[in-house]
């Protein structure tokens, strides 16, 4: 055999993975191949594979017997949109895509190589989790991937995409990355599987009610994004990716805007209504301020009362966060505290401007919410604004109340920019609540407490809760109409574009977990 043949043989073995036996039961469960997976992923073309030919090392309990090439997972190095990637898809047709040694010290090598080059990582992953018969070993290359996940993190961009099955140990990788891709119905994510839950708690429950993608999309939060199908999921990642740098020392990707800057948007007057207590919808204002109404929303179904995402304003990419009136009038709570916190963050690591969208009557109150550490998670906002250095700009549209309003990106947590409309109100609470507080004694002997009450919210509001209050202060900055808004925070994030601002030396802050 010519060493040109062997090699040909060889190349054909690795592409074939586990054969086309298995490559059949793959597609029978509405599954791609990994190989399938990178090719409908990356630009045609791009892919570069490395490491075709490693196999395990192990031996005993049969693993003597068969030393398949790639050792279930192909690694490589490719472009999206033009640009660098590196990446590693478990191949499930090879040993169940279990994690080895060999396996193992695979991923860690082209996560070493995006880090040295500063380009995203992303992970393929469909496994049966740890290769038993390796034993320890396959703890050990477990423990090197999170080492790696975590000395990456902040650096660059890492992203899981989770295609079958991830339990177990396996999960800890994807939890450590900053954005988690979800199939539904196929993909599952969890510590321990239904027959360990049900032997231990005696619980009965199935694959997809313990660890679905639905439930980790609206219950668990691990899951950032979720799609019906492969090609569906694939896609939202490549149109994340428009929206983050290749690493922490580059600049998020611009793209030539088609959206006048200067558009009026009196359309806001109609959207938010005047009366505090009434429910809208926050989408429609981010939609009508951004460049073509375009946005990209993280957690879309986790934490509703509050919403994160991606944007343009003048073709540069921001952050987004925003309370949403529409689910429990977009009080902060626990869940909301820590989606809001953990995104801020990421932006902040990547140099993306952070604009801020605020109608929150506070933080919600109950046993409940005080006995899961409300004060701990809710300190987190404050926490990750306050350390936070990208540009920030916040609006308040309507209402900012209590600790919540310094949370929000207030000026007092270091907020560059601060702006609201001119209908908002700015207050310790609710006028309502603060009345009845301050004339407790003064209602409770009036013949009409009703009429007083009135009166006294209506002086409550016009004389301390409006935002000239805030403004005569220089807690605002301005207040500004509806119709100039968009204006106004593209004018504010080009007077920010090159700021710099130093932080105390430290090896790194304690942020309240």
């Amino acid at each position: 055999m010519s060493d040109k043949f062997k090699l040909e043989t060889m190349r054909e073995s690795a592409r074939l993975g586990g054969g086309e036996a298995q490559i059949a039961k793959q597609h029978a469960k509405g599954k791609r191949t990994a190989r399938e997976r990178i090719d409908a992923l990356l630009d045609p073309g791009s892919f570069t594979e490395l490491d075709p030919f490693v196999t395990h090392r192990a031996s005993g309990f049969g693993m003597e017997q068969a030393h398949p090439l790639t050792d279930g997972v192909v690694i490589g190095w490719g472009k999206i949109d033009g640009r660098l990637v590196y990446l590693f898809a478990q191949d499930f047709t090879v040993l169940g895509g279990s994690v080895g040694l060999s396996h193992g010290m695979k991923i860690a090598k082209i996560m070493d190589l995006a880090l040295r080059n500063g380009a995203p990582l992303i992970g393929l992953n469909d496994s049966g989790g740890a290769r038993i018969q390796e034993g320890v070993d396959s703890l050990a290359a477990y423990g090197e991937i999170f080492m790696r996940n975590t000395l990456a993190s902040g650096v660059i961009p890492q992203i899981s995409v989770i295609l079958g099955p991830c339990a177990g140990g396996a999960v800890y990788s994807p939890a450590i990355t900053d954005f988690v891709f979800m199939v539904e119905k196929t993909a599952h994510m969890f510590i321990t599987g239904p027959e360990v839950v049900k032997t231990v708690t005696h619980e009965e429950v199935d694959f997809e009610s313990l660890g679905g993608a639905g439930v980790h999309r609206s219950r668990s939060g691990v899951a950032h994004f979720t799609a019906p199908d492969e090609a569906a999921l694939l896609a939202q990642l490549r149109w994340l990716l428009s929206y983050l740098p290749s690493n922490n020392l580059t600049a998020p990707p611009s793209v030539t805007p088609t959206d006048d800057p200067k558009r009026s948007t009196p359309e806001l007057e109609e959207i938010i209504p005047a009366d505090p207590q009434k429910p809208y919808d926050v989408h429609a204002v981010i939609e009508t301020l951004v460049d073509d109404g375009e946005f990209l929303e993280v957690q879309l179904d986790y934490a509703k009362n509050i919403l994160v995402g991606f944007a343009r304003f003048n073709g540069n990419p921001v952050g987004i966060v925003a309370n949403q009136p529409d689910y429990l009038a977009g009080v902060l709570d626990i869940n909301a505290s820590d989606k809001g916190a953990r995104f801020i963050r990421f932006c902040d690591a990547f140099h993306i401007p952070l604009v801020t969208l605020v109608d929150t009557p506070g933080f919600l109150p109950g046993t409940e919410q005080e006995y899961g550490g409300i004060i701990r998670h809710g300190a987190k906002m404050i926490f990750a604004y306050a350390e936070a250095t990208v540009p920030k700009i916040s609006l308040i549209l309507r209402k900012a109340y209590g600790g919540a309003y310094i949370v929000m990106s207030s000026k007092h947590l270091g907020g560059d920019i601060n702006l609201s409309l001119p209908n908002a109100e700015i207050a310790v609470m609710g006028p309502e609540g603060a009345v009845q507080i301050i004339f407790r004694k003064e209602l409770a002997s009036a013949e009409d407490p009703q009429t007083i009450q009135a009166e006294m919210t209506n002086h409550y509001r016009t004389e301390l809760a409006n935002p000239f209050v805030a403004a005569s202060r220089g807690y605002l900055d301005n207040v500004i109409s509806p119709a100039e808004t968009r204006y106004r925070l593209i004018d504010a994030l080009d007077s920010l574009r090159d700021k710099r601002i130093s932080t105390p030396t430290r090896k790194h802050g304690n942020i309240p977990l």
